[in-house]
């Protein structure tokens, strides 16, 4: 069982307010842990249940407290609706200089909510090699645990900056492109398509906002067949990324 002070400290990671307050977040899951043990982000706690503890004791650093519970604990402790196997808590990274350049593609989020989607479009962006992401003030907390479990240890590798996006895009080098998925966009599959600049997605009900959308330079639109309304956020950069890389 761990401290009082422990699992009140735990419980504050669960809000963003607390998470700045404390430069930390939670890592949960075991594949997530694993992830962040074998990775260069500081971890500052683990919490654990022994037949894991037994399965990672060589990734353990002597140097991180480990506390060993139960599986009643553990899943009480934090947002899992059942864990079994590990909980840490990871300093967040030191922010990287955000250079966009020549050569290289950054993807920006507008106003994306979920903490799922978020997370999977980090995914996407370790998938594709991507120089990394550009999340709104608006969109879902990116150090968020349900952001952080669907990244699936993407989040270890993929660099993310919060930003007010229109300011930030007005600092862009007219040099580089800045795309947007848009429904009266050009047919992504009539283009040729060069990873280089930033793309940009929208909120999957509302799209992008005007003041993003004012600082587009070239508009994509992913065209249909059947009736379906929309796609997924993350369904549909997955596509608009494919076509940037199909002919690497």
């Amino acid at each position: 069982m761990v401290s009082k002070a422990v699992a009140k400290y735990v419980h504050a990671l669960h809000l963003k307010k607390y998470r700045l307050r404390h430069a930390a977040f939670l890592v949960e899951g075991g594949k997530s842990v694993k992830e962040l043990l074998s990775s260069g982000l500081l971890t500052e706690r683990v919490i654990v249940t022994s037949d894991f503890a037994e399965k990672i004791q060589a990734q353990l650093p002597s140097s991180v407290p480990v506390d060993i519970v139960t599986e009643d604990e553990l899943t009480k402790l934090g947002t899992l609706a059942n864990n079994t196997t590990a909980l840490a808590i990871a300093r967040l990274p030191q922010e990287q200089p955000l250079q966009p350049s020549p050569g290289s593609l950054l993807l920006a989020l507008d106003q994306v909510r979920d903490p799922g989607n978020v997370g999977t479009l980090i995914r996407l962006a370790d998938w594709y090699g991507l120089a990394g992401v550009i999340c709104s003030e608006t969109c879902a907390d990116p150090w968020a645990p349900k952001t952080v479990a669907a990244t699936m240890g993407s989040f270890t590798r993929v660099p993310v900056w919060q930003r007010e996006l229109p300011a930030w895009l007005q600092s862009v080098a007219p040099e580089l492109p800045i795309y947007g998925a848009d429904l009266h966009g050009e047919n992504v599959h009539r283009l040729t398509l060069r990873p280089t600049g930033v793309l940009i997605m929208g909120s999957e009900s509302h799209g992008l906002t005007p003041e993003v959308e004012a600082c587009l330079t070239q508009r994509l639109h992913i065209p249909g067949r059947g009736q379906a309304e929309s796609l997924n956020v993350a369904v549909s950069a997955a596509i608009l990324l494919d076509n940037f890389y199909r002919n690497e």
